[in-house]
């Protein structure tokens, strides 16, 4: 296991690579505003006659802008991951389909709706409820016409 050490104003610490994890991962959790927070009082609380070199700063200003960024990130593919699954779910309204239901119950009908709940589509067979990913096979089309597509909480 490697270890680095590290001099503060209380003396020396050794930390361990998992310690160093542990803290990038608390890291990686924080808000913009939380991490704005801990750098105002790391810059009041520095040793007045040893202040933070500036390129420390840059880079934990660097470190914040890519905190926001992957949030950001995170948040637009969630969205498009949703899309993308409500159109897919949407393509299977009138389609003869075989899936599972949360229960573990097999159903093969004709899909008349779609709903999402949760930001989870679900497929409505009948009077049961199939998740788009447990769709096990699409059997093709159906002579009977569906009647909506609706949005659930």
């Amino acid at each position: 296991m490697a270890t680095t050490a590290a001099t503060g104003a209380t003396g020396s610490t050794t930390t361990s690579a998992s310690d160093a994890d542990a803290t990038n991962n608390a890291l990686s959790s924080l808000d913009v505003n939380q991490f704005l927070k801990l750098m105002i009082t790391q810059l009041q609380n520095q040793d007045p006659l040893n202040p933070t070199d500036n390129n420390q700063i840059l880079q934990q200003l660097s470190s914040m802008q890519q905190i926001s960024t992957s949030g950001k990130l995170g948040t637009t593919l969630d969205s498009v991951l949703l899309g993308q699954n409500i159109a897919s779910a949407s393509s299977l309204v009138g389609k003869t389909v075989t899936g599972l239901t949360d229960a573990g119950n097999t159903v093969n009908g004709i899909v008349t709706q779609v709903t999402i709940t949760g930001g989870t589509p679900y497929l409505s067979i009948g009077q049961d409820q199939v998740q788009l990913k447990s769709v096990t096979q699409i059997n093709g089309v159906s002579t009977a016409t569906p009647t909506t597509i609706g949005a659930g909480s």
